[in-house]
């Protein structure tokens, strides 16, 4: 994989949008695909994109590395499925040097789990200290209905060898109210017990899928006040570059963190934009803004224009989304699959 530690950029100013926010996060989709079909993240029958459409894994680093040059100092993987990219660990391996030198603070990715026990000790090597695993419930028959087919004693194996490869583990769980609002004390249990932090997510109207999100919609606020009905839920200043909130929980000593796009949003703060498997850059998950840097890599473009056309894109990142759960149609046509979980 070429390095492109040639990159000449214009001085050490950070990138910073037109409301003042320093941009130091960059989530990079590196494939639409996945091997499960979450209810709330895909259709059933997905379109998956031609591979021309895709970036390779040399643009990816080259893109990478221009923000990582530009003051980016968190990368997280995502997908789809980010591990069910070929080549996916030469990328990671490739990204790793950055930690190396010190100019970036954190690798890491976002997975459903199912390739994670295959992976796991390879990631840790490449410099990967924290993961983020998907996983909304805890019984084998809901877990198939939710994903359309997946195997939960996978995605758990995965999370196990993640853990023995020295890994911190992070779950993922989204919020539905008609499906696993009942066991998130059970989610935040098993989660404690084996020693990973939980963060619960509000569904988003992202893309067009074959369930109403105005049925399945649970505000955190309400789950947070039944967890305080029976737990001691202690506030934390922790933050890990993202829009979480965390708690911690003092009769299990564990963390649970609270992503609320719906019922709070986070806009004020954020620090994050997403560059999707394309080259789509993103600087609003909630907005139809667009950058298109694969035509500027494809064009031949010099990296000074790919770093002025970066810094042009994040000038104008917008205030925030306006995300509404009422909505019949989604805020966005794009699946959170194409976007980058």
């Amino acid at each position: 994989m070429t390095p492109y530690d040639d990159i000449a950029v214009p001085g050490p100013t950070p990138l910073i949008d037109g409301f003042g926010r320093t941009v130091t996060y960059l989530r990079l989709s590196v494939t639409d695909r996945c091997d499960l079909r979450c209810v709330y993240c895909m259709a059933e029958h997905m379109t998956f994109l031609p591979k021309a459409e895709v970036l390779t894994l040399e643009e990816l680093d080259r893109i990478a590395t221009a923000f990582v040059r530009l003051g980016t100092k968190k990368l997280r993987l995502t997908g789809g499925e980010p591990l069910v990219r070929k080549g996916m660990m030469g990328l990671v391996t490739s990204l790793g040097r950055h930690l190396g030198t010190g100019a970036l603070d954190e690798l890491t990715l976002t997975t459903n789990g199912t390739r994670l026990a295959e992976f796991a000790e390879r990631l840790a090597d490449a410099g990967v200290r924290r993961i983020n695993v998907s996983m909304d419930t805890l019984k084998p028959d809901l877990f198939r209905t939710l994903t359309r087919g997946g195997d939960l004693a996978k995605v758990q194996a995965g999370a196990a060898a993640a853990k023995a490869a020295g890994l911190s583990v992070k779950i993922n769980a989204v919020a539905l109210r008609d499906s696993n609002a009942d066991e998130i004390p059970d989610l935040v249990r098993w989660c404690h017990g084996h020693g990973y932090d939980l963060t619960l997510i509000e569904t988003m109207p992202m893309g067009e899928v074959d369930v109403d999100r105005t049925d399945e919609y649970l505000s955190l606020k309400d789950v947070r006040r039944e967890l305080e009905s029976f737990w001691t839920l202690e506030d934390l200043p922790l933050t890990t570059g993202g829009p979480a909130r965390y708690v911690r929980v003092a009769e299990t000593g564990g963390r649970v963190g609270f992503i609320t796009p719906m019922s709070h949003n986070f806009c004020e703060t954020c620090n994050r934009v997403r560059l999707t498997c394309t080259g789509t850059l993103h600087t609003c998950l909630g907005q139809e803004d667009a950058t298109d840097l694969r035509a500027v890599l494809r064009a031949g473009a010099s990296d000074d224009i790919l770093v002025e056309t970066i810094r042009t894109a994040i000038a104008g990142k917008p205030r925030g989304h306006d995300f509404e759960i009422a909505r019949r149609q989604p805020a966005v046509a794009r699946h959170m699959s194409t976007t980058g979980g």
